[in-house]
């Protein structure tokens, strides 16, 4: 199963871009692991310096602001 991490300490944004990828994922009827990533350490392990951040099978696909869900169906269609 493809894991998907949203980078982000729990702002709006980081909110809306989890919310965002979870409802493209469930009306593709793809089956992802979604998990949220809070502390700070972990989110500059990626290198991610501007959340949210949105890692894909281990590679950041987004950071910096919320993607579109033209973005998020890109994404979820290479799964």
């Amino acid at each position: 199963m493809t894991q998907i991490k949203i980078l982000g300490t729990g702002c709006a944004n980081c909110k809306t871009t989890q919310k965002l990828v979870e409802e493209v994922l469930a009306a593709k009827g793809v089956h992802a692991q979604v998990d949220k990533v809070e502390d700070l350490p972990s989110i500059m392990k990626y290198g991610v310096i501007s959340t949210p951040g949105v890692v894909i099978g281990g590679k950041v696909v987004h950071a910096g602001g919320v993607p579109s869900r033209s973005q998020v169906e890109q994404w979820v269609a290479a799964l």
